[in-house]
């Protein structure tokens, strides 16, 4: 059993929250605290595996918690916070801080909270759990809905391998600790590196900020995907939450196509449905890139475009936050080669003639 601490300065939150997570037979929730003194206190008798955090809280924000957590006793956390727009920021300055994971406080008792949002939370907890924790510098379960495969938005039938050309385009995918593993690989990259795709598992919201800052760190260029954009050198786009992103080609042209659709192995934005894309519209000319996260979301998309001629990497079991989807890739025969993050992106770049 896991064992959670909530910490919330809402009763309602706090209560709706512990019927999420008891709802998964793997997940016991063992206490509840309204501000982080009090969960200091309970977190020394209760010893708990993961703790779900807000960010506004009272006596001390969630973002100050979090960083003396991380720095002293460090233990899994999992931001659960509304979407406050300007908020956003803050929220990805958690992840840098060390938070495992970042959710979206559901609406609790609506549609799209019951078909959504309680797989998200219950995986985002069992994925914390399992995570490789670093110190800062002192400063199988219950399932709301069926697994859907990519066939939901993208249907396998007709993937043929593109004849080979000379320009290359490399798609990501990554969740449970892939914010950091994407800004390592991003802060790489030349000018003049191939085009970029990339879905990171992430809400609604905080793709565009998540983008905006990877914009300021790296030399390339790095956006929000918007539908139609054109896939360029030194170019990277972001899937934006809640939208699954595909790569086309018209002609010698590639750009992404933005889609709704349904969960496609429980993500939206899904790795599988950009990797089968690229198999399709790519083949050859692509390069996958599967990093940390949990689950298997992009291996049976990994495996197609291996066969349809692309190369694959995968991240390494001893550089990633949670082994999950790298090692389902790997063991799914998707993945030519796999390599410790601090070599991703030369491999990434030595791969596509660079």
């Amino acid at each position: 059993m896991i064992k959670v601490l909530i910490v919330d300065d809402s009763a309602v939150v706090r209560q709706g929250l512990t019927e999420v997570l008891e709802a998964d037979p793997a997940i016991e929730v063992i206490g509840a605290a309204a501000d982080p003194y009090l969960a200091v206190e309970k977190m020394r008798r209760l010893k708990p595996d993961v703790i779900t955090l807000d960010v506004e809280m009272p006596r001390m924000d969630g973002i100050t918690f979090l960083r003396k957590l991380m720095s002293q006793h460090p233990i899994p956390v999992v931001i659960c916070s509304s979407l406050v727009g300007e908020g956003s920021d803050t929220q990805i300055k958690a992840l840098e801080y060390g938070a495992v994971d970042i959710i979206a406080k559901p609406a609790f008792g609506t549609r799209q909270f019951l078909q959504e949002s309680r797989t998200r939370i219950q995986d985002s907890v069992k994925a914390a759990a399992e995570a490789r924790l670093k110190k800062l510098p002192v400063m199988q379960s219950r399932q709301s809905q069926p697994k859907l495969s990519a066939d939901a938005v993208l249907s396998s039938s007709s993937i043929k391998p593109m004849t080979e050309t000379t320009e290359k385009i490399v798609a990501i995918g990554a969740s449970t600790g892939g914010t950091e593993a994407v800004r390592v690989i991003l802060e790489a990259m030349p000018a003049n590196c191939p085009a970029l795709a990339i879905v990171q598992h992430m809400p609604e919201g905080f793709t565009r900020s998540f983008a905006k800052r990877l914009d300021q760190l790296c030399d390339i260029k790095v956006k929000e995907a918007e539908d139609g954009d054109t896939l360029l050198r030194g170019h990277a786009l972001i899937a934006p939450g809640n939208r699954h992103m595909l790569i086309q080609r018209s002609g010698a042209r590639y750009y992404v196509q933005l889609r709704d659709g349904p969960l496609v192995t429980r993500h939206r934005p899904s790795v599988d449905v950009l990797f089968r894309s690229a198999a399709r519209h790519a083949g050859r000319n692509a390069l996958g890139v599967i990093l940390t996260g949990m689950g298997d979301d992009g291996a049976a998309g990994m495996l197609e475009m291996r066969e349809a001629g692309a190369a694959t990497l995968g991240q390494d079991e001893s550089s990633s936050v949670v082994y999950g989807m790298p090692r389902e890739a790997f063991v799914r025969g998707g993945v030519d080669h796999q390599f410790p993050l601090n070599q991703m992106a030369s491999a990434l770049l030595k791969v596509t003639g660079m």
